[in-house]
């Protein structure tokens, strides 16, 4: 009789879990890639499988909630300040492969994801089989972007603080192009992406807002080589490009470009305009930043110093930070963002 109750009592439990999981509610979300995935209503645990989403978590003030990332959401050292407990979120992604193991450690209530991901038959198939919902990220432009921002802000029923960034960066960002509209000559501009070739193709939301800032990105003028999902010049190209001014994005590529023999020759590193852009929550002007204003306003008081000479960056950030992210920078924080240096823990040191 004792071991019929316990197999009875088993069976009741079980059931019970069941009707709880089958009970959950859900509401239709449309990621990037045009998806209607069922997402449950109430979200307690989130995978940020790619990392700007993680920046948008944080923005919409559920950071506390991610339980699993990409690699590099925990080398960006603002964001680990704001979110102490992401040191303890698992990394499941390797490469362009997700470790369903490690995912299934904390099981996430849905993940966001890149489009490689979404794309892959055999990785979706591994999430189709837990049940795990995921979003795909996917952007070219500035407007598909905060479209990103507004689609996560539903996820966390957010969205009255997705509109308010939205907002806000759309202002910041008419402001500028208020500024540069009557520029005649447009100054050439190389951008790099982590590595000294790595750039950007026409088409692009870097190419979009260095257009909005009033410069021409030079690598959108010729074919690229596309290479495990990024674009890489030649440095033959960049010779060829000759850019006036060079914009970099990780630290220490500034320096190499700027001491290495062979990019001698760009009128860039001779009239020493070769500038690493900001960090902060992100990386300043990366295709994945959430900074972008930020960078339009950087990027243009070092080309067009006269037109953005009234544009108080810094005052901006102390109003954004505060407002978004509940932070509080001092003096000495801005200029550590201004500078970059530091704020991103090198691949080789984490």
């Amino acid at each position: 009789m004792k071991k019929i109750l316990i197999v009875l009592l088993c069976v009741f439990m079980i059931g019970c879990h069941s009707i709880e999981v089958a009970d959950v509610e859900t509401h239709e979300i449309v990621d990037g890639l045009g998806r209607s995935v069922q997402v449950p209503v109430e979200v307690n645990k989130v995978g940020c499988i790619y990392a700007i989403s993680g920046h948008i978590t944080a923005l919409l003030g559920e950071g506390e909630k991610i339980v699993s990332v990409t690699s590099g959401l925990k080398r960006d050292v603002m964001m680990m300040s704001l979110l102490p407990t992401l040191d303890e979120a698992t990394e499941p992604k390797n490469g362009g492969s997700i470790n369903i193991e490690e995912l299934l450690i904390n099981k996430p209530d849905v993940i966001f994801v890149a489009p490689d991901i979404a794309l892959n038959e055999a990785e979706t198939a591994k999430l189709d089989k837990f049940n795990i919902p995921y979003l795909a990220i996917a952007f070219n432009s500035i407007e598909e972007q905060q479209e990103m921002v507004r689609m996560i802000g539903k996820v966390y029923n957010k969205s009255e603080e997705a509109e308010a960034y939205i907002t806000y960066c759309n202002e910041k960002i008419n402001s500028i192009e208020a500024l540069t509209s009557d520029i005649k000559e447009r100054v050439n501009v190389y951008h790099s992406v982590n590595e000294a070739t790595r750039t950007d193709p026409k088409g692009s939301i870097v190419e979009e807002w260095f257009d909005k800032t009033g410069m021409n990105l030079v690598s959108t003028s010729d074919e690229l080589k596309f290479i495990s999902g990024d674009y890489y010049a030649s440095l033959e190209q960049i010779l060829e490009w000759n850019p006036e001014v060079i914009f970099v994005n990780e630290n220490g590529v500034d320096n190499y470009i700027m001491t290495d023999s062979k990019w001698q020759s760009l009128d860039a590193v001779h009239s020493e305009k070769v500038y690493m852009l900001p960090v902060g929550i992100s990386r300043w002007g990366h295709p994945n930043s959430l900074e972008i204003p930020f960078a339009m306003m950087f990027a243009g008081k070092k080309v067009y110093p006269q037109l953005f000479s009234k544009v108080d960056i810094e005052e901006e950030m102390k109003y954004f930070y505060k407002t978004f992210f509940d932070i509080e920078v001092s003096d000495q924080m801005i200029d550590e963002i201004l500078n970059g240096d530091g704020m991103r823990i090198r691949k080789d040191e984490r």
